[in-house]
């Protein structure tokens, strides 16, 4: 495994794809050797200074903390890092949009973790062992850090995280909910973690299959009706960001507190979880025999 890089910034920033590119080498990508670090400094763009959000070392601290937890368990990282990471790193949907930062965080702060976590495998077409570079900058439901903030803020329920923790035991709920964007409504989200929880889904199969009925049916049947959610009061995440300078650093053993809204209407959530399992008795799952 990679280890650090020597030089470690004291602050996020924003790191291009264009810029990110001369670092993602060979032997970065095949987990022999990282950068020192130096020399990607000078290409990245700052981050307001009076800003505490940008502070890189609790971030690294969680990382470090990941590292040493789940040493013999990577993919369990993921519930515990992804609720933490969000609470630690507190942004708008706008800001959180931008990838440069998760760039940097991915290429500067933390490439020791990327590789760790998604360690070299040989994909199709290919001879030898590389990390997928999308983990260092990619698209949000396939960018290491990104995907898991992107988790913590689609499957929280208001300030509880523990629905997050849930949707993160299981790979493909996160990707394929985070990648058509399905998780977007509330009630939803809720919903998918609730079928899964029952046990209704479980293989990356079944959650296609479901995910992609859930976005079918969607088109035709406005959720908003069925399961309606409280309105989101803006003041709450204002608030929530304008405590980060003076915020504790994020419990280790329990889980933090995210923005205080109201949480989603447990009607709506349990009218939705019992469509989705009737809809997925009817949506087609490759290798499942059709019903009668």
């Amino acid at each position: 495994m990679i280890e650090q890089p020597y030089h470690l910034p004291q602050r996020l920033g924003l790191l291009s794809a264009t810029a990110a590119d001369p670092f993602l080498t060979e032997d970065l990508l095949k987990g022999i050797q990282g950068h020192g670090g130096v020399d990607l400094a000078k290409v990245v763009e700052p981050l307001p200074e009076d800003d505490a959000r940008w502070l890189a070392e609790p971030l690294r601290e969680l990382v470090d903390d990941a590292l040493h937890q789940f040493k013999d368990s990577r993919t369990d990282a993921d519930g515990w890092l992804a609720p933490r990471l969000h609470a630690a790193l507190r942004l708008t949907r706008r800001e959180a949009a931008d990838r440069r930062i998760w760039n940097h965080l991915a290429l500067a702060v933390a490439p020791d973790y990327v590789a760790w976590r998604h360690s070299p495998s040989v994909a199709p077409g290919r001879s030898e062992a590389r990390i997928n570079p999308a983990r260092f900058k990619g698209s949000p439901d396939r960018q290491c850090f990104s995907r898991l903030w992107w988790a913590a803020e689609m499957f929280r329920n208001g300030a509880d995280y523990g629905p997050v923790v849930s949707a993160c035991a299981n790979q493909d709920l996160i990707h394929y909910a985070l990648r058509v964007e399905v998780a977007d409504h509330r009630p939803t989200a809720q919903a998918l973690v609730q079928v899964m929880e029952r046990g209704v889904v479980s293989t990356g199969r079944e959650i296609n299959g479901l995910i992609m009925a859930v976005r079918a049916a969607g088109a035709t049947l406005v959720y908003d009706a069925l399961a309606p959610d409280e309105p989101r009061d803006p003041e709450a995440l204002r608030q929530w960001i304008a405590e980060a300078e003076s915020a504790p650093p994020v419990p280790r053993h329990d889980l933090p507190s995210g923005p205080d809204e109201e949480p989603v209407p447990e009607k709506s959530v349990t009218a939705l979880t019992e469509y989705f399992t009737e809809l997925f008795e009817t949506a087609p799952v490759r290798g499942r025999a059709p019903q009668a």
